[in-house]
């Protein structure tokens, strides 16, 4: 049996349904795992919504999406020349480029005349962009240069606060570069933050990218469950698993299906804020250095501990003396990070 992601379907429409009614200009977007249900089923999701253009993460996601998907697609990362982009003329013509470097957008053109682009500006978060100044020195190149400008792209951070100010001051710079395109393509804002920069921009028209918040938004809808696959009597200091350890106590040791193939039990770093989250992992990193650390499965209420660092496409749960002990076959509820968990099997209601 699987690791398992179960998807109450009616109740994961209607949220879908509901982030599209209220999101003018949608922009799903499907990258990664796609967002643990597959670029594929994300795909058909989004014609099924009527997204005119879906953003893909990477030029090599194209592939799987393409198919599935008949409208344009937006690629994130933006482009360099040691890229391959689409060799399909019918496919070419439906990708939009993203380019974050002035110095980039002639060697595009030149290898792919009449390509369609965005320009991506600088926000605070730093990771890919132009200057200010950079996209006002391009934009009167542009009709030269040739290609379909398709507007101006913001990446946002997932900060503590709105964007709002930070967005104003951005789209004061876009109107300042009088550009052949009045669209910008904009992540992680609220629907308060949309409306009130459509009333002051009401020139510009937004499309707004949106990934965790759609595919993700209801949790409600989604349950991961991993299956039991071995029970076993433990006496303390009965020896288990790869590295010989010994029991520390009385209890069971548990076999469920999910390693790290599935992405069980690797972690992602976190951007720790506050003092309490420090603490807790100071407190965590005490314990992974005893060999203890908490599993994302969930037996007789409460979160359990790994016996032993997971394997491959198994872990192994101790289980202490006193807590209900599950049948082999039975199914535990596990929560787990969605982009970076594998499932065996997503099943759609």
């Amino acid at each position: 049996m699987s690791l398992e992601l179960s998807v109450d379907g009616e109740r994961w429409r209607t949220h879908l349904r509901a982030v599209a009614e209220r999101t003018p200009g949608l922009v799903p977007v499907l990258k990664g795992n796609g967002y643990g249900f597959g670029l594929h089923r994300l795909a058909r999701r989004a014609g099924w919504l009527g997204a005119s253009t879906v953003a893909v993460g990477l030029y090599e996601e194209l592939p799987e999406v393409a198919p599935r998907f008949p409208g344009d697609l937006l690629v994130l990362t933006p482009w360099r020349p040691f890229h391959e982009d689409p060799a399909d003329p019918a496919l070419a013509k439906r990708v939009v480029h993203t380019v974050s470097r002035p110095e980039d957008l002639p060697a595009l053109l030149e290898r792919r005349p009449g390509a369609r682009f965005v320009l991506e500006l600088a926000t605070s978060m730093r990771r890919h962009g132009m200057t200010a100044a950079e996209l006002w020195a391009l934009a009167p190149d542009l009709r030269r240069l040739g290609g379909r400008l398709e507007g101006v792209a913001l990446h946002l951070p997932l900060a503590h606060g709105g964007h709002l100010a930070e967005v104003e001051r951005l789209l004061t710079d876009v109107v300042a570069a009088d550009l052949p395109s009045r669209t910008v393509w904009v992540s992680h804002l609220t629907d308060a933050e949309r409306d009130r920069l459509r009333a002051a921009y009401a020139d510009l028209e937004l499309r707004p990218r949106t990934g965790t918040d759609l595919w993700l938004g209801d949790r409600g809808a989604l349950r991961v469950t991993s299956t039991v696959l071995d029970v076993h009597p433990l006496r303390r200091g009965d020896p288990y698993g790869y590295r010989g350890r010994t029991a520390p106590r009385d209890g069971h040791l548990l076999v469920v299906s999910g390693g790290t193939a599935h992405g069980i039990g690797l972690e992602a770093p976190q951007g720790q804020l506050g003092l309490k989250d420090r603490a807790r992992s100071v407190a965590k990193g005490g314990l992974d250095a005893a060999g203890l650390s908490r599993s994302p499965f969930w037996v007789d209420g409460k979160q359990r501990w790994f016996a032993e660092p997971p394997h491959m496409q198994a872990s192994m749960l101790l289980l202490p003396q006193g807590a209900g002990v599950p049948e082999v076959g039975d199914r535990l509820d596990a929560r787990v990070r969605y982009t970076a968990t594998a499932f065996d099997r997503v099943v759609v209601s």
